[in-house]
């Protein structure tokens, strides 16, 4: 009998992208107020995955980029001017990860 391999707890641990956080507790982690996250969500920089229930679920993924969009709101950036920021930095960075070092002059 062939059996199909579910993901583990050990692979979950290691995915960056593994909804493991709820509202509550990503609210808590990051110091801020759970309006604070859903505002982000609104901006379009995060879109948490729902569980079965419906409940908003985070991952670490998604976690650091509200950290980051926290730091700059602290700073006294509005939060969508933060969220533009943190994706034209994402984007930027996707770009300049891609550049072979063969192309660069």
């Amino acid at each position: 009998m062939v059996s199909q391999k579910r993901p583990g707890a050990e692979e979950k641990f290691d995915d960056e992208d593994y909804p493991a956080y709820t509202m509550g507790r990503a609210a808590e982690m990051l110091e801020v107020t759970q309006p604070f996250l859903r505002s982000l969500e609104e901006a379009d920089l995060i879109t948490p995955q729902r569980s079965k229930g419906g409940h908003r679920r985070y991952s670490r993924r998604q976690l650091r980029r509200a950290a980051r969009a926290r730091e700059l709101v602290d700073q006294g950036t509005p939060v969508t001017a933060a969220c533009r920021i943190i994706t034209l930095e994402d984007q930027l960075a996707e770009y300049t990860d891609r550049r072979s070092p063969d192309s660069r002059s």
